[in-house]
């Protein structure tokens, strides 16, 4: 039998997720009319899979192009160059005043969309479902996953895979364990 992952997102509690804002800010994603949707999903997705509070939180998604992702790459990171997706996670104060409604900032996720696009054309993958796997990339980025090491990738991907399989989406690193 296979899974509905349309009933798997429908069944998720919004108790958990955090509010998610897409700010598409590049022309370049008017060919791309369920990006915004697509990036929601993820999240949620992503929210509710892991053990993280994200209840009462936001994440802010730019859609971008290269040339705003290569700006962002080079003053944050110092490297001159466009990237797929880019998380700043956002500094957590020690204790948040108790009269402030404002939600907790999780922070920042900016994607490419040439890159993304160039990429999932040379891996075969609908777009899609790279876009779905980058948005999860970079939520995880946000709330303390990295690939820094071997073990912490290993645990990365595991997840990023659950979360996707979720969603109905094939394992994005299968073609990695492919030898040519």
């Amino acid at each position: 039998m296979q899974a509905n992952p349309e009933r798997a997102i429908a069944a998720m509690t919004s108790a958990n997720l955090p509010a998610t804002e897409v700010l598409v800010t590049a022309d370049c994603w008017a060919g791309e009319s369920s990006a915004e949707t697509i990036v929601h999903r993820a999240i949620e997705a992503a929210a509710s899979m892991v053990d993280a509070d994200t209840a009462d939180a936001e994440v802010a998604v730019m859609l971008t192009d290269d040339a705003g992702i290569r700006t962002l790459n080079n003053n944050w990171r110092g490297i001159d160059k466009p990237t797929n997706v880019l998380s700043f996670p956002a500094l957590q104060p020690e204790r948040a005043p108790a009269d402030d409604d404002a939600p907790r900032m999780l922070g920042d996720i900016a994607i490419a969309y040439e890159t993304t696009r160039k990429e999932a054309d040379s891996e075969h993958k609908p777009f899609e479902h790279h876009l779905s796997h980058l948005a999860v990339h970079g939520f995880l980025h946000l709330i303390g996953y990295d690939h820094e090491t071997d073990d912490d990738a290993e645990i990365m991907e595991g997840l990023e895979r659950d979360i996707l399989a979720q969603l109905g989406i094939p394992d994005p690193y299968a073609h990695d364990d492919q030898v040519n």
